[in-house]
């Protein structure tokens, strides 16, 4: 499974063509798609990014939820029905789509930031109010990460 770790931030052109950070890139290395899958976040004005696998394991948590059910049809709904394949030219740019841009505020600069097994791409000023948010939460609930997935 792919790890993603760091955060970058590239210049997009008037196309909406940017490079994919190549940690982000070698991290992916899915032979059945030379990509990325995005869709907006419903929870953030950001994209969330992974491999293939990583949408299939999304897909297999949908199996927790009754077939046809309002939840399951919410979920699939807001993540795969949304859902770019965003494949790598020669030069590892994506094209990010009018669509995901507009969500995300982006311009003419994305910030790619990684987050364990997903990334996320962010406009600058977003992603800086975010991540002070952020930050202050981390620092009034004292949270850490606990070693092999405990509390």
């Amino acid at each position: 499974m792919a790890l993603f770790l760091s955060t970058v931030t590239n210049k997009v052109d008037r196309k909406g063509r940017v490079s994919v950070p190549s940690l982000f890139r070698n991290a992916i290395a899915d032979p059945t798609f030379h990509g990325i899958v995005a869709f907006p976040s419903f929870r953030q004005p950001a994209l969330q990014c992974g491999s293939m696998a990583w949408m299939e394991e999304l897909n297999s948590g949908v199996d927790g939820y009754a077939m046809f059910s309002d939840d399951r049809n919410a979920l699939t709904a807001a993540v795969f029905a949304k859902s770019k394949p965003l494949p790598f030219d020669g030069d590892g740019r994506i094209v990010l789509p009018e669509s995901l841009r507009e969500h995300a505020h982006i311009e003419d600069q994305a910030v790619f930031v990684g987050l364990g097994k997903l990334f996320e791409i962010w406009a600058p000023k977003e992603y800086e109010a975010f991540d002070t948010a952020a930050t202050k939460l981390l620092m009034e609930k004292q949270l850490t990460l606990a070693p092999g997935g405990g509390s």
